[in-house]
C-alpha cells in the first residue's frame, strides 16, 4: 500500500479548523503490533500515517492537559462541600 507524499503543509482538519502549520519529521521506536494497528487504522479511515499520528498526538496532549484542570475542579468541589460530605457520611 502506498502512502501520500508529505507536503510542507498539514491540511488535515482538526478541532474544526484547517492547520497550515509546517510539518516536521520525527523518528521513534514503537511496538510492532501497535505499528501494524496504526497502519490498519490509517487504511480503514482513508488517511495517511502522518495524519493518524498527528491526530493521535493532538488527542494525547489534549487529554493530558485537561486532566489537571478536572482534578483541580474536583478538589475545589470536595473542599467547598466538605460539610455536606460529612453529613452524608453519618
Amino acid at each position: 500500500m502506498g502512502y501520500s507524499v508529505m507536503t510542507n503543509l498539514d491540511m488535515s482538519v482538526f478541532g474544526g479548523y484547517i492547520s497550515n502549520m509546517p510539518n516536521i519529521k520525527i523518528s521513534s521506536k514503537v511496538d510492532e503490533t501497535a505499528w501494524e494497528e496504526l497502519k490498519q487504522l490509517a487504511n480503514e479511515s482513508h488517511q495517511n500515517i502522518s495524519g493518524v499520528l498527528t491526530d493521535a498526538i493532538r488527542d494525547y496532549v489534549r487529554k493530558r492537559r485537561v486532566r489537571p484542570a478536572v482534578m483541580q475542579h474536583l478538589e475545589d468541589s470536595i473542599r467547598d462541600n466538605e460539610e455536606l460530605g460529612n453529613l452524608l457520611a453519618k
